[in-house]
This record gives C-alpha cells, structure tokens and sequence, in this order.
C-alpha cells in the first residue's frame, strides 16, 4: 500500500489520536540513525522510535539494560537529523525514570530538547501511571509499554510472552488514564490485544500482538534481515539485506586480495 497522502506533512500526536476515526493504520520503525532514519523517511512510516533495543542490536548487549541516557540522546539526535515527518520517539532507558517522577521528567525531558524527540516512551503499567502523569504534566508527550517489557528482564525470567490478562488490561487502563496518547502492546496473545484496543481510546501499536492493534511495530535491522542474534517468532523479514551486505564485503575482500580493486577507473590523473 502506498503512503499516505498527507505523506509531506509531519506526522504529529493528535495524527496518532485520531488515526482510529480516520480508519489509518500507524506504521512504525524502530531505527538508531542518520541513514536508516532517511530511509524510513522516505518509504513514509509515521513513527520512527529510537529504542533502547539498541543495545542489543547495534551494542552487542545481551538485553537493553546497559544502555544510558546520553545514548540515547546521542542516538535520537542522529534520527532527527534524517527525519522531518516522521513522529520520532525515544525510549527513556533503565533507570533513567525508575526512581521518581522527578527524575523522569528530568529525563524525558532531556530526550526533548538534546535529543529533539517529539514525545517519549517508558514501560510499565499501573505501577508507573503517577511518573506517566508528570511527564504529561511538563507537556512532554508519552507512548506507554505494557506487556512484555523488555527492562523487566531478570524479574520476569526472559523474553517470554505475557499471558495474564486481567493485569495487562489494568496496565493499559492506567496508562491512558495517565495520559499516554498511544500504547505498545508487546508479546501477548492476539485476543488480548484485541480486547485491550477495544477498551482504550488511544491507539495500540502492536510488536508479537497480532493484527487488530492500530499500528505495529518493527526494528529496521530485524525486517531487513540485519541482525540474527535474536529472531522472534512475530518478526516478518521483509528482505535478506544481510546477505546482500556479506556478499558485497566478500567480493571486496575477493578484488583486494587478486589485485583487481581499485581499478584505474578509480585513481586520480
């Protein structure tokens, strides 16, 4: 399906509240730079969140636990500099938010004027829907994360979907009434998702929730077919550049080591 007509103008919060009315689906890409912000930017998604995912995918960590504030600063001013209409958000990492509202504000709003986010995203349900609050009252726009939420790691036993159902519903609930204008819905059963999209009146992005959230949510490197340590089952990868990446190094290897590159096509006179 081609972009939207509105492709020129920036996507923008009340776009993503009123995306539902509109019957539009958000299209969301996780991304950590310059260049693949340009690339999202040109294919035309709506959102392009600098995740805390990051530290898996371009540090090498095992979870995203690692990652600091002022990388993701670093990381979200590289996408602003590649995007003018695409709603950027940044994740707030652990331990940037964790111990008060104060500090989340603080945080949240470091990520606004360094990072030049246009709105930030934090996990948690009901147990964060006060810190949620003091964000909404700095006017700092937020996007919630319930479900699996990846900072909870260690306390939940690994990435594993989350099945109970009456708590995941109370943590969406919260979330909204706390002021979050849109919410991820990460690794739980279709039929939930369904029902927590139901309930609430802010859009749900999906990520491992099935088709009936108002948007979904992938990470650049995992549709391309970029990054293989980790492989979740709900990831679709859309092209094998990975691939076509080692092929290209390999045959540059090839050329080097027969002599064949740099040819005289390419020497200065």
């Amino acid at each position: 399906m081609a972009a939207p007509e509105t492709a020129t103008k920036p996507v923008t919060v009340p776009d993503f509240l009123s995306a539902r009315s509109r019957q539009q689906r958000l299209v969301v890409v996780t991304a950590y730079d310059y260049t693949a912000a340009r690339l999202c930017e040109s294919a035309g998604v709506d959102c392009i969140l600098v995740g805390d995912s990051l530290g898996m995918v371009v540090q090498g960590h095992p979870t995203s636990l690692p990652v600091t504030l002022e990388e993701m600063i670093y990381h979200t001013q590289c996408v602003a500099r590649g995007s003018q209409r695409a709603l950027i958000v940044a994740d707030l990492p652990f331990m940037s938010y964790q111990v008060s509202p104060e500090q989340a504000v603080v945080s949240a709003g470091r990520l606004i004027k360094e990072g030049r986010a246009h709105a930030v995203k934090l996990e948690g349900g009901q147990r964060m829907a006060q810190t949620i609050a003091a964000i909404v009252r700095a006017d700092i726009p937020v996007m919630g994360h319930v479900g699996l939420t990846p900072q909870s790691v260690n306390r939940l036993g690994g990435f594993r979907v989350q099945r109970d159902s009456e708590a995941i519903l109370a943590d969406a609930l919260a979330v909204e009434a706390a002021g979050a204008f849109a919410i991820v819905l990460e690794c739980i059963p279709a039929a939930l998702a369904e029902q927590i999209t139901r309930s609430v009146q802010v859009p749900t992005i999906g990520i491992g929730a099935g088709a009936q959230c108002d948007g979904q949510v992938l990470v650049y490197h995992d549709l391309l077919g970029m990054f293989s340590d980790l492989r979740p089952r709900f990831v679709k990868q859309y092209a094998d550049v990975g691939q076509v990446i080692r092929e290209a190094i390999r045959q540059y290897a090839d050329e080097v080591r027969a002599g064949i590159f740099p040819g005289r096509e390419h020497e200065f006179r």
